[in-house]
């Protein structure tokens, strides 16, 4: 391990979980740089087929085996990664075809698998939607753990690694990439914090990291390569920051920092079952986004009073073939009754031209975030929406289910959904199935052209939710998963204000309910502009809402509605920033400067 006296610098990434944490690194090896190429006599292929058959088999098993050894009281994401890798491997593309790779090139299997990993990452690249093309990464820690056991790297599991781990009590472990079924053995060995080269806020790995409350941060792009075995180093998740071998002052300065997040943590601890309500008496909902129906434990741990957005693209990633009817409803099913009758959002599928469910036959779009997707996608392919809506409304009969529409841009749009949604419901009354006759049927906002238009669709509406990430995207005409021009990605651009109030004006003369569901609404630095301008309903990452109902206990509506409406006035962006900062300067709260 080196000293305080080796030299010390700094690395800058992005922080998807918050929290300090100091510790000393434990580097994890990137097996898919280790990987050649050679070639193989045609006699031993058959061997090399069978080599790589039994590296499955083994990979398979090790996932089995972190299945069946979670603890009952772990997070339900922990569950649901696993079972995601154990579905790649049943895939044929990763467990068949490099077996034809290898017959046909007459090559080692590390580099067949790897060749074929390429190929199906390279598919998941043209994906527009953020969190369906972070999914490349289950593939590429998939291939990473078959490639381990081709080159003879020793598993995690084994008593030898496990007793080495169990020598230090608090490690930072720094990788490419990390996969969450390593990442659950980690945690049994209560390491500190993630830290990775690549991903990004909706990777699983920083999933994973928010739902265990460990410090993350991500794309630190060479943080493997310049951190050294032992080092000490401190990871502040909330800046992004990783200071490398700090001096004594600093490191002074982090230890204050870290018991005072810890204590602030144990704190919010206490108003888990406090109902989330202003000084004056607003009531304001705090929900959940979910992508699992098992993401519904965190969000009861979390206090959430109901689910703001369930994501149901998961039920359709990573497979050649759309998921039936009868796998969907018992999906759909099973969170409307572990909700217990609390309002459960539902999403309609988002996928489009360039996310096909058949990798060998993706539509190539030159711009896929204007192209044929979400609720484009679905009228395109009435049988597929025809499906969903009628397992959506079998579900119905079984919670408080609402169905939500995305990315509408023209009321023709949602007149064209809302006959798909009757023909749904006529076809499940001639079968004298049961179902919510009066289901809630609501828009998301996350086009500009909607925002402007609200009014229009509130009226035909029975709610409305705000999908700020794409509607930040596409308002200031910026992709926020370029490095290049992702530190222009502002949610308090004053144009973006303008929507969004436009939006909550819209619900509140027809009298309809206006939620946001982006990554807005669990930025606590956010949470008094937002109710300030009107918004009674927010939902989030369920280990946000802690923080987010804080900021409403100690918020007064008089003084925010006067605060919003100084905000909201302002087009300077450059004076917005300062304004948002001074609104929160009475909860020690300040926004970081943007440079």
């Amino acid at each position: 391990m080196t000293s305080l006296s080796d030299p010390s610098f700094t690395l800058h990434g992005v922080g998807v979980s918050s929290g300090i944490a100091i510790g000393h690194a434990h580097l994890i090896s990137h097996a898919l740089l280790e990987v050649v190429h050679y070639q193989l006599p045609a006699h031993l292929i058959d061997d090399e087929i069978k080599r790589f058959s039994d590296a499955i088999a083994t990979v398979k098993s090790d996932l089995e085996l972190i299945n069946d050894s979670l603890r009952k009281n772990a997070p339900a994401e922990l569950g649901a990664f696993i079972g995601t890798h154990l579905m790649m491997l049943n895939d044929k593309s990763l467990s068949e075809s490099p077996k034809s790779i290898i017959k046909n090139e007459l090559c080692n299997a590390e580099w067949a698998i790897k060749l074929q990993m390429d190929e199906i990452v390279e598919q998941f690249e043209q994906i527009e939607d953020t969190y369906l093309r972070e999914r490349k990464q289950d593939v590429i820690q998939v291939v990473e753990r078959v490639i381990k056991v081709l080159l003879g790297h020793p598993s995690l599991s084994s008593e030898q690694q496990t007793s080495a781990l169990q020598q230090e009590r608090k490690l930072i472990l720094v990788a490419h990439d990390i996969s969450p079924a390593d990442a659950i053995q980690f945690k049994q060995h209560e390491f500190a914090a993630f830290i990775t080269d690549v991903g990004g806020v909706t990777s699983h790995t920083a999933i994973l990291a928010r739902s265990l409350n460990i410090p993350s941060i991500v794309a630190l792009q060479k943080a493997r390569d310049l951190i050294h075995d032992g080092e000490l180093i401190i990871v502040d998740g909330k800046q992004g920051v990783v200071i490398v071998n700090p001096d004594k002052s600093i490191l002074t300065e982090y230890k204050l920092r870290q018991n005072q997040w810890e204590l602030e943590q144990q704190k919010l601890q206490r108003i888990k079952s406090t109902k989330a309500v202003t000084l004056d008496g607003t009531n304001i909902d705090l929900f959940a986004n979910i992508e699992v129906p098992e993401d519904v434990v965190s969000a009861k741990a979390a206090g959430a009073t109901g689910i703001g957005l369930y994501r149901t693209e998961f039920l359709f990633m990573n497979r050649r073939e759309m998921p039936d009817e009868e796998e969907q409803f018992i999906a759909y099913k099973k969170v409307a009754e572990a909700m217990n009758g609390a309002p459960v959002v539902i999403r309609t599928l988002d996928l489009g031209a360039d996310k096909q469910m058949n990798p060998d036959t993706v539509i190539e779009c030159a711009n896929p975030a204007l192209g044929l997707r979400a609720i484009r996608y679905c009228l395109a392919e009435p049988q597929i929406f025809h499906t969903q809506l009628r397992a959506l409304l079998r579900a119905s009969n079984f919670g408080s289910i609402k169905i939500l529409i995305p990315m509408l841009s023209t009321l023709a749009e949602l007149r064209q959904t809302k006959l798909s949604l009757e023909r749904a419901k006529a076809s499940l009354r001639k079968q004298n199935i049961k179902f919510d006759e009066n289901i809630a049927l609501g828009g998301m906002i996350e086009i500009p052209a909607a925002a402007i238009n609200a009014e229009a669709f509130a009226s035909e509406l029975d709610f409305l939710s705000i999908g700020t990430n794409d509607l930040i995207q596409y308002t200031l005409a910026i992709d926020r998963t370029d490095d290049a021009v992702a530190h222009l990605y502002n949610p308090l651009h004053p144009s973006v204000l303008k929507l969004i109030a436009m939006t909550i004006k819209a619900g509140e003369k027809l009298g309809k309910s206006v939620s946001v569901c982006g990554e807005m609404a669990g930025e606590a630095k956010l949470t008094k502009l937002l109710i300030g301008m009107g918004l009674r309903q927010l939902s989030m990452h369920p280990s946000h809402i802690l923080s987010v109902k804080q900021q409403i206990l100690h918020s007064q509506m008089s003084k925010l509605n006067k605060g919003a409406k100084k905000v909201l006035a302002l087009t300077d962006i450059e004076k917005i920033e300062p304004a948002v900062a001074k609104f929160y300067s009475a909860s020690n709260l300040r926004l970081k400067p943007r440079h």
